[in-house]
């Protein structure tokens, strides 16, 4: 039983285009110099010979074989001004698809001798990295210890607020006071004539109210206040 299915093994060739850039390529010129007419020669030359392989199915290379055919004819014939596009023009542009595949199969070739990774160059593999190892290093001095402490033990400690029990003169105090020394003062007397004798820690708080008790006496009329300057003694005395 014979197979229909017609099989074509050119040496890498994929079409009728492939076949005529080999045909080219045997007139050992410069593509953009090849006679086209001795390449039609040598492709219907070439078709004629293959009719023991049933060329007739091969689709693609009967019409290129009827287009180079009519090709040819139209160069060796007079040229019909009316037909558009003229065979001088038709022929260039095969001329140039042939040099476009010519230079898309050498580009391919270029690339396809280039070392290939696993078989002419090979990976490096990743590098691993450093690791980093941190280490803590404390530097402290024995305040800073103290500080520290002192502060933690501040936010864990309760609070508490302890008033520490002073003497003091309370203002009604002052005000008896300084009224009943008052009358047997006839003369201008400073106001710490009018403090007790003591000078631990109730002086100070002494002469606070006496000086309080005294304003409240002079707003009373129950006494006269003068002062020469600004931070000068203070002197008191009955009314006149």
């Amino acid at each position: 039983m014979t197979d229909d299915t017609l099989t074509l093994d050119l040496d890498g060739w994929e079409g009728p285009l492939d076949l005529l850039l080999a045909l080219a390529r045997a007139q050992k010129v410069d593509l953009r110099e090849i006679s086209i007419l001795a390449l039609v020669e040598q492709y219907l030359g070439y078709v004629d010979q293959a009719r023991a392989l049933r060329l007739e199915l091969a689709a693609d290379y009967l019409v290129m074989a009827a287009w180079l055919a009519y090709l040819k004819s139209a160069l060796l014939l007079p040229r019909d001004p009316e037909v558009e596009p003229s065979p001088e023009e038709l022929a260039l542009r095969l001329q140039l698809r042939l040099e476009r595949l010519n230079a898309m199969r050498e580009a391919g070739a270029r690339l396809m001798a280039r070392d290939r990774v696993g078989r002419d160059v090979f990976k490096r593999d990743a590098a691993e990295g450093l690791r980093t190892v941190r280490k803590a290093r404390w530097q402290a001095e024995i305040y800073d210890l103290i500080a520290a402490y002192g502060r933690i033990s501040a936010r864990t400690r309760p609070v508490m607020h302890v008033v520490a029990d002073r003497q003091v003169m309370t203002l009604e105090a002052a005000i008896a006071r300084v009224s009943a020394l008052i009358g047997q003062a006839i003369e201008w007397r400073t106001i710490e004539a009018f403090l007790p004798d003591d000078d631990g820690p109730l002086r100070k708080s002494a002469l606070a109210s006496s000086f309080v008790a005294s304003l409240e006496l002079a707003r009373q009329g129950r006494v006269e206040l003068r002062q020469h300057a600004p931070f000068a003694p203070l002197y008191l005395r009955a009314p006149a």
